[in-house]
């Protein structure tokens, strides 16, 4: 019992730092109506400014600790200030979905400019918080873990009484209830906004830097922090500090109790090792349960004009661009050096990933953060079945996808109740459990190692990389493994295509615009989102299984959250509505083709390539809301409509106004 307590109370430091970032994201959604995903970053950024002024990183300027604590917090101030003005000003009238993404894009470049400075390394920061040791119930507790605790209990208490006695609080909550009412009484939406974010700035980055030294700083555990945050304010449904507050503290407790656990005998194992990523699968649950308690949909926001998501034009003229890609796709394949035949036949891979963002996100509007995760479910399916039941192609590769189709409708289960930026919570804390639980595990992934994958042999013909066709060069891979991957890609972009003027289609983009006007005229939402998530998943699946192939191996880096954000990020630069927008989006995936050349060319890591997505996302997001496809499609249609009007013109006066007499005779008929 006395080590039940002594990790229940060390798992408050946790529980502090999770609170702490729910704060700031409450703070964000009741100023401004942003889930701001990227409120961990925020901490993690303000912890390392901290350590980087505390040990002289800046031009040789090194401050003491508190000094530094100062100054790291008023940088992180003007950070928080940047994104208002920056990236969420200018999506105020953005749809939800384009508000969340924004906040991907945030996450993917602070992650990845922390990662080209200081590396993956940990590193120790400096103490800010009394460090001495307190018996409590006979068990030595660190004091900093209560005082974090304490710090972030009157953090709290301060913020629910200025939002409830307070004009500024008044102010707020009328501006979140209507937008328009709140101009009419002399109140400025974007003041309120501004206000707010730089308090969520404040709060998240003040807890960041007392949390960095309860544990090495990294990139990734405090930006992370941010998905049981998200559980916790689910369960506050994004408006009570109070609940928030307890909410966090409890997981963190939750997650330390689980800790010790893993300790004992009876805990399951993994290979004579404690089954890793029970804490995730843990919040994962917390979340659903959130969810499905506390309410079907976050609480609304008065908008005064709020758009859509980006149009899903109708395809036209098929046959043409395939025949192109298919040409230009098997010619590359013959003639490219064996590394950018790599990387051409990885981005091919990555085409079909973002195809599956197509149906889910683009036609239905369902936000899954999870369908990397669910590639990756495939990739080692095919691997465990070739090397622990001996059962190669194509029925590794088929049960792959089943495996992913299976986990999508799981997943999907969530999308009953929830949709839009909710699923996207759902579906981000699945995504770390996958990864976490499965993939990390040496049972249904492959530990700290990759997992081989042999080569497709199907009837004595290798369709692999190792094939004896090797191309113009005479390496490896070899041009029919790409041949192969071409042809799964066009038969994937022409379904997709056909998918959105199909019955089914038209059902998804009446769901995707109003689910209860297209329940109204007899849509069943039900069976059409389940429908999204099976033909997402499956294709997911697929993707995943060509990524299996391509590389040889499977392993948890390749398809972790980091990389499932940017793949987001890539799927919606491209054009999140359209197959042209997915050939983008796998063009500047990470390894794919753009990448490999950038770092060829230009000496580009792959990290490299992860803060061009996140800078990239946010300015097409705010200049290019339609993505690189759609913004293509919408100068198109813009130029038809110029000729159309520019020949009615014509007609005219060639026929001396007759032309228009006629029309307006129709009309009036």
């Amino acid at each position: 019992m006395d080590q039940i307590i002594l990790f229940a109370l060390l798992g408050l430091g946790t529980g502090a730092l999770i609170a702490g970032i729910g704060l700031g994201i409450v703070l964000t959604y009741r100023g401004s109506g942003v889930i701001n995903l990227a409120t961990g970053a925020i901490s993690m950024v303000a912890g390392y400014l901290f350590f980087t002024l505390n040990t002289g990183g800046f031009f040789g300027i090194k401050l003491d600790v508190w000094p530094a604590a100062i100054v790291g917090l008023l940088m992180t101030l003007v950070l928080g200030i940047a994104c208002e003005y920056g990236v969420f000003r200018p999506l105020r009238n953005a749809s939800p979905l384009a508000k969340l993404v924004a906040s991907l894009g945030i996450l993917l470049t602070a992650q990845a400019s922390i990662v080209l400075i200081y590396g993956t390394a940990g590193r120790d920061a400096p103490g800010l918080l009394p460090h001495n040791i307190v018996e409590v119930a006979g068990a030595a507790i660190p004091a900093d873990r209560f005082w974090l605790t304490g710090i972030v209990i009157v953090i709290a208490a301060l913020l629910w009484a200025l939002y409830k006695y307070t004009r500024f609080g008044l102010a707020t909550r009328a501006a979140s209830e209507s937008e328009a009412n709140a101009l009419l009484a002399g109140l400025s939406p974007n003041r309120l906004a501004l206000v707010n974010t730089s308090l969520a700035t404040l709060v998240a980055g003040f807890v960041g830097i007392l949390a960095s030294s309860l544990a090495q700083l990294d990139s990734t555990t405090l930006t992370l922090q941010v998905v049981p945050a998200l559980g916790a304010v689910l369960f506050a449904r994004f408006t009570s500090f109070a609940i928030t507050c307890v909410a966090g503290l409890a997981i963190g407790v939750v997650q330390s109790l689980i800790y010790y656990f893993s300790t004992q005998s009876w805990f399951p194992t993994d290979q004579g090792a404690a089954l890793p990523g029970v804490s995730a699968l843990v919040t994962f649950v917390i979340i659903v349960i959130a969810l499905w308690w506390r309410g079907s949909s976050l609480p609304t926001r008065g908008e005064i004009v709020e758009q859509g998501l980006p149009e899903a034009p109708r395809p036209e003229r098929l046959f043409r661009p395939t025949a192109i890609a298919i040409v230009v796709g098997v010619v590359a394949l013959i003639v490219l050096p064996f590394d950018y035949r790599n990387a051409l036949v990885i981005t091919m891979a990555g085409i079909v990933i973002c195809l599956s963002f197509v149906v889910i996100t683009g036609y239905v509007g369902q936000v899954s953060l999870a369908q990397v995760a669910l590639a990756g479910a495939a990739g080692f399916t095919v691997s465990h079945f070739a090397t622990d039941l001996g059962i190669d192609f194509p029925i590794g590769a088929i049960a792959g996808i089943a495996v992913a189709t299976i986990l999508g409708f799981i997943t999907g289960v969530s999308a009953l109740r929830v949709r839009g930026v909710s699923l996207a919570v759902v579906t981000l804390a699945a995504a770390v459990a996958i990864e976490q639980f499965g993939f990390a595990s040496n049972t249904f992934g492959a530990g700290s190692t990759g997992s081989p994958v042999p080569e497709p042999v199907f009837l004595g013909f290798d369709f692999g990389s190792r094939n004896g066709f090797r191309g113009l060069d005479g390496s490896i891979p070899s041009p029919v493994l790409g041949f192969c991957i071409l042809a799964v890609v066009v038969l994937t972009g022409l379904f997709v295509a056909r998918l959105r003027i199909s019955g089914l289609g038209q059902r998804m983009l009446a769901v995707r615009s109003n689910e209860r006007a297209a329940a109204a005229a007899g849509v069943s939402v039900r069976n059409t989102k389940f429908a999204a998530f099976g033909i997402s998943s499956f294709i997911a699946g697929v993707g995943g299984v060509l990524y299996a192939y391509t590389l040889g191996s499977v392993s948890a880096d390749r398809f972790g959250i980091l990389i499932a954000l940017g793949f987001v990020a890539f799927a919606y630069v491209g054009g999140i509505t359209m197959v042209s927008g997915a050939v983008f989006g796998g063009l500047i995936a990470s390894e794919g083709l753009f990448s490999h050349f950038t770092q060829d060319v230009i000496g580009i890591s792959g990290t490299w390539t992860l803060l061009i997505g996140g800078v990239t996302l946010i300015l097409n997001l705010v200049f290019f809301p339609d993505g690189v496809a759609g913004s293509q499609y919408q100068k198109k249609k813009a130029k038809a409509a110029e000729k159309a009007r520019q020949q009615l013109a014509a007609a005219e006066a060639s026929s001396g106004g007759g032309v228009a007499a006629s029309a307006a005779g129709s009309a009036q008929r």
